[in-house]
């Protein structure tokens, strides 16, 4: 995600639990970092399960793609809505005081490790040099300057990539995600127990509210209630594209 710290077990500190519909939301303000091709902006990098949407509050950027669509750029300025699935490899570039909502399918998960940057395939060929290039340090001081580097990292892989996308089409992102698929392997049995946990059991929830209307039974109305966030304590977190706000319960 956007959203996403570092990998790592997700944490009912980090998000708001049971948002509706197996969701996660955080109010993200878009790095200003000056990048090697002179666009501000965050990391790119890509979900291997998790479809994101922006909706974007204030200021003005774009975010640039490459997918089966190719290599594309989409205008973003207040009131813009964009979202894509799985696979597409998404950089956000900040024109001025660029803020966006971050809506994340299957809640938990993004927190978990299901974003794989674009790193250079050497990094991304091993799980070891991976896991340091992406891993942020855990004192506060350091995470900026650390977090710059990441993102550098990955913009040298992201700049050979665009540039393979554009020379041979979408083919060329094959190599990425079967990298991606390699580096996730190994976390996809603690994935299924934060999806069950968080989306399955939404829908199951629903699914059983639903069975009970047609029969006739609505007892779970009587147990309608609101539910309040608070905002995370201390600072924003620095996540891939920008500095982080998230709510807890």
């Amino acid at each position: 995600m956007s959203g996403a710290e570092h990998p790592g077990p997700a944490s009912a500190s980090r998000s708001l639990p049971e948002f509706p519909g197996g969701t996660s939301v955080s109010q993200l303000r878009v790095y200003d970092w000056e990048a090697e091709d002179g666009c501000a902006g965050g990391t790119p990098h890509l979900h291997t399960l998790s479809t994101e949407a922006y909706v974007v509050t204030g200021g003005s950027g774009e975010v640039h793609t490459l997918s089966s669509d190719g290599a594309r750029v989409d205008p973003l300025e207040p009131g813009s809505l964009l979202w894509f699935t799985p696979g597409t490899v998404h950089r956000l570039v900040n024109h001025g005081g660029l803020e966006l909502n971050v809506i994340m399918a299957n809640a938990g998960l993004p927190e978990a490790g299901d974003a794989v940057m674009t790193f250079p395939d050497e990094v991304l060929a091993d799980q070891e040099a991976y896991r340091r290039a992406v891993t942020l340090p855990g004192e506060e001081e350091a995470r900026a300057a650390a977090a710059r580097t990441r993102r550098d990292l990955a913009m040298e892989g992201y700049a050979q990539l665009r540039d393979a996308v554009v020379r041979e089409g979408p083919a060329a992102l094959g190599t990425l995600h079967a990298r991606a698929t390699a580096l996730v392997q190994p976390k996809i049995d603690a994935w299924r127990e934060i999806f069950a946990a968080n989306v399955e059991e939404q829908v199951r929830r629903t699914r059983a509210q639903m069975d009970g209307l047609a029969a006739g039974d609505g007892t779970h109305l009587a147990a309608g209630a609101v539910v309040a966030g608070n905002p995370r304590p201390g600072p924003r977190l620095w996540g891939m594209c920008g500095r982080l706000a998230t709510w807890t319960g």
